[in-house]
């Protein structure tokens, strides 16, 4: 099983927009073809649900209230059991699932989200949890980064961000205009 992989579902789920039964559906795309087509008013409501209690578990995780964020996932653990299964296209093909095929979509997503988020707590900590540092962004991330230095969800975040922070020490250096005192004439 990739551990990693269904570590990464929980980031992601964390980090979508689900404000309804098309954007849940275009959320699960072609990666999780069965469960586009299958999901239902009733998963979204569950997925945003999971959702705010997964940023919660990176929230706690990140100021380092790493027994609140065990409690918390424990307790996800409890309301999206994993049911490990094996399963395969072809004889060649078998590999572990999470949850029996007959769960919602839902308790089936969020069962390997949780499971995943869960092992990678316990693998690396919650020092490799993270919240973007871009104050525009708050997109959560899972740390990979040799030295556990990693401050942004994306490359794109990190340069937008540094990009600000040289222009508004460029503004401090020259001063805005308004900043300065006004000069009188010299008669």
């Amino acid at each position: 099983m990739d551990f990693d992989a269904y570590a990464r579902t929980a980031v992601d789920l964390v980090n979508a927009r689900l404000t309804d039964l098309p954007e849940l559906k275009a959320f699960l795309g072609t990666a999780h073809g069965w469960m586009r087509d299958e999901a239902t008013e009733r998963d979204v409501a569950a997925f945003r649900r999971a959702q705010r209690r997964l940023r919660e578990v990176f929230e706690l995780g990140t100021s380092g209230r790493d027994t609140e964020a065990v409690a918390e996932l424990n307790a996800l653990l409890e309301q999206f059991p994993v049911q490990p299964r094996i399963s395969g296209h072809d004889a060649r093909d078998w590999h572990m699932h999470v949850t029996s095929r007959g769960s919602s979509v839902s308790a089936e997503y969020l069962a390997g989200a949780v499971w995943g988020l869960a092992v990678w707590l316990c693998e690396y900590g919650s020092a490799r949890f993270g919240i973007c540092a871009d104050e525009r962004c708050g997109n959560v991330y899972l740390d990979t980064s040799s030295n556990n230095c990693r401050r942004f969800c994306s490359e794109r975040c990190a340069t937008r961000s540094h990009v600000a922070a040289h222009r508004a020490r460029k503004r401090a250096a020259v001063g805005e205009p308004g900043d300065a005192p006004a000069l009188t004439p010299v008669p």
